[in-house]
């Protein structure tokens, strides 16, 4: 008997951005195999574009999959099903 890990969500974090940033253009495409700290997407905030990294390995599931869309910080972007 096999046992089901549950997905690791990929947020934007806290860490002194604005309450929202933008979703410039994802790295890895939806349903890729990742592996932990490899680029999935850039973000920009008001000062900077940043390069989040995979938090774990397994299966990239984009749930935020447009370009140019404002998202809050702490919203879930992606999960990577292990």
């Amino acid at each position: 008997m096999g046992t089901s890990e549950a997905p690791v969500a990929v947020q934007i974090a806290h860490s002194g951005l604005a309450e929202e940033v933008v979703v410039i253009e994802w790295i890895a495409e939806d349903g890729a195999e990742v592996t932990i700290g490899s680029p999935l997407v850039i973000i920009e905030s008001e000062k900077a574009q940043i390069e989040i990294e995979s938090p774990a390995s397994g299966r990239l599931e984009i749930l935020v999959a447009a370009s140019d869309i404002e998202v809050a910080i702490g919203t879930t972007i992606a999960r990577i099903h292990p």
